[in-house]
């Protein structure tokens, strides 16, 4: 059995079969074929321009790498754990397919540099659809929020009702969110395409390899400038988990939310059948659950997140065995993020907004209560005492069961002679949510500046044309 390992010629005695599986990264780490390939690839191109593999050796290596990954994607190539990686049953079965040249692959590379190497091209390739799907999603709620900027409905703070603002406001709210989450992903491309082929295990080699020109083929934004740290570092995949965690934060949020109002004491979402179920014994029910596993899920990336942290803290230089404990944790999470993105973008289109519900809802709770206190102010009352006044008009109106609009003009003239029979039109919603056409304000110029200022962004970056 020792000989079927590649580093087996010290080795007298077989691996234990528990070892072996113990040991194993191939059930998971497969998902790195392509990067791996396309990494040797270049490798065995480098090899030949810097005369260590002749122009033939090299061509043959990498034909045979295009066999391998037919195979693979034809679903007919066999993973055997016994050549623990991706990178060794890669490597098993190009030298069956192309004989003896086959071993000269690795000249000047290491596992260490190799698998750095594919993770980060892995990395960066999730990323970039984790990006591309944020846009997308960023694409659905303009498009929600252009139907709906004349829906008003509560605006709250501590949960609690505070001031109208209409659903475009409040979705593009998550537009911004959303939108910040691309362009942090964006930024970590940077740091994360830094090839550190050539380090090899930890010290670099003594062949003249070439590493800037297999950083070049592959698309990376520079080489490594540390070998020990270039084969030692998962900084690039904590950011990438930092990042998805935010992702995951911000779409909890709107689930929260979501889950509020599809309940029919809020009543300002229709769930669609596609995204919601139902109860086992109650029939009348229809459950937000795809907002509640999205939400639970959050957690789960929290969890990738701190599983590598925790496995990187302890770590002395340069590459050990723990870091390949560095991929579960990272694919389990592409796998949430990249859905849960894609999923809710689904969902929002085909969401039903309740605008008779979010109407009904203004009338409780005294929304129009600042209105009155800045109406006082702008005629010149001193803004603590025009608080207080509208406070005192508040309790009135409480303990009449009514609201402020409902109160007469002798009756809000008690609280203050500042006021006069304009008053019901600064306290009707349209007029207060008007008034708040500051830049990031709820009335509807601010909302159209809104849209189209997330819309360019989408046209500069090729996601979307110009509204």
């Amino acid at each position: 059995m020792s000989g079927k390992k590649m580093w087996g010629g010290r080795f007298r005695a077989a691996t234990d079969s528990s070892v072996e599986d113990y040991t194993q990264s191939v059930s998971f780490d497969r998902r790195l074929y392509a990067e791996d390939i396309v990494g040797s690839k270049a490798h065995a191109r480098m090899l030949a321009r810097q005369g260590l593999l002749t122009a033939e050796e090299a061509e043959t290596l990498v034909s045979g790498l295009d066999a391998v990954l037919a195979e693979i994607e034809a679903g007919t190539f066999a993973w055997d754990v016994a050549l623990e990686d991706v990178h060794m049953n890669i490597e098993r079965r190009l030298t069956e397919i192309v004989g003896p040249v086959g071993g000269k692959l690795h000249t000047g590379r290491s596992r260490n540099d190799q698998v750095a190497l594919d993770f980060r091209l892995f990395v960066s390739g999730r990323v970039s659809a984790w990006t591309r799907e944020l846009a997308r999603l960023v694409e659905v709620l303009l498009a929600r929020a252009s139907e709906h900027e004349n829906t008003l409905l509560p605006g709250c703070t501590h949960l609690q009702p505070a001031q109208p603002v209409s659903l475009a406001q409040h979705l593009l709210a998550y537009a911004w969110m959303f939108r910040r989450d691309a362009e942090r992903l964006e930024s970590f491309q940077t740091r994360i395409r830094v090839s550190p082929l050539g380090a090899a295990a930890l010290a670099g080699t003594t062949y003249p390899l070439d590493p800037a020109s297999v950083a070049a083929e592959l698309g990376m934004t520079e080489i490594f400038g540390n070998s020990m740290d270039a084969v030692s570092d998962r900084d690039f995949a904590l950011e990438a988990l930092f990042g998805g965690s935010l992702v995951m934060m911000h779409l909890s949020r709107f689930c929260e939310e979501l889950i509020l109002w599809a309940n029919p004491a809020f009543g300002y979402v229709r769930l669609p059948d596609a995204y919601s179920t139902g109860s086992s014994i109650m029939p009348q029910k229809k459950n937000p659950d795809v907002c509640e596993l999205m939400r639970g899920k959050t957690g789960r990336v929290y969890g990738s997140l701190v599983s590598l942290l925790t496995l990187i803290k302890g770590l002395p230089l340069a590459y050990n065995r723990d870091m390949q404990e560095d991929k579960e944790p990272f694919l389990d999470a592409d796998r949430t993020v990249s859905a849960s993105v894609s999923i809710m973008a689904d969902m929002l289109a085909e969401m039903t907004f309740v605008p008779e519900a979010m109407r009904r809802a203004l009338s409780r709770g005294f929304l129009n209560a600042t209105e009155l206190a800045d109406y006082l102010a702008a005629r010149g009352l001193p803004f603590r005492e025009a608080h207080h006044a509208a406070g005192s008009a508040v309790a009135l109106a409480e303990s009449r069961g009514c609201g402020l609009e409902d109160l007469s003009l002798e009756d809000l003239r008690g609280f203050s002679p500042l006021i006069e029979n304009d008053v019901f039109e600064a306290l009707r919603h349209e007029t207060a949510v008007a008034r708040r056409s500051t830049p990031g304000g709820t009335g509807p110029d601010s909302v159209r500046r809104q849209i189209s200022a997330v819309s360019a962004w989408l046209a500069a970056k090729g996601w979307k044309a110009e509204p």
